[in-house]
Order: C-alpha cells, then structure tokens, then sequence
C-alpha cells in the first residue's frame, strides 16, 4: 500500500497502517453491497431484467414496448415490479444500482 524508507518515525508507520485499513474496510464494504444488489437482480424474471436493462439505457416505455413485442401496460407493469424487486424509488436509483452491481 505504501513505500516507507528507513529510518522511519514510529507515526509514520502507524499512519500507512491505518490507511490500508480504511482502504480495505470501504473495499469489502463496496463488495457487500455490490453482493446485496446481485443477489436482488437475481430476484428479477428474464422479461423484468430485459425491461430493466432498456430502462437503464434511458429508453422510454413506448420503445421499450416496440422493442420486445409487448404493450405500453405490460412494459408498466414489469417495470413497476423492477421497482419494488429492486426496492428503488426511481430511474436514478435503478441506474446506480446496475452500475454498483457489476462492480
């Protein structure tokens, strides 16, 4: 994590050791969670998580329906169980939940 030269002062040491370790502790926490959103992903059906990556891409609901043969209100509903699966309140959230969940 860090290069110290000889001699080193004691604080110095002390000061690279806890760095790594906050280094460290924001690493495993980042791959918990990234863990927590794959395990929610895997809730999804392969129709909700082909809506899903559509709505990520920022299509609108009417392309979307276009795209996979569907109506607008089946376009809706899936994307409405996207939502709740993935306990998101909006795009955003679904968006940074995609994005942390291949990390």
């Amino acid at each position: 994590m860090d290069f110290i030269e000889k001699p080193f002062n004691e604080q110095v040491l002390l000061d690279a050791v806890n760095r790594a370790l906050e280094i460290d502790r924001e690493s495993r926490a980042r791959r918990v969670i990234s863990q927590e959103y794959k395990e929610l992903l895997n809730t999804l059906s392969e129709r909700e998580n082909e809506v899903m990556n559509l709505v990520v891409e920022g299509k609108p609901n009417k392309i979307i329906a276009d795209e996979l043969s569907l109506s607008i209100k089946t376009v809706e509903y899936h994307r409405g169980n996207v939502m709740t699966k993935l306990k998101v309140e909006s795009v955003a959230a679904l968006v940074k939940l995609a994005i942390n969940a291949q990390k």
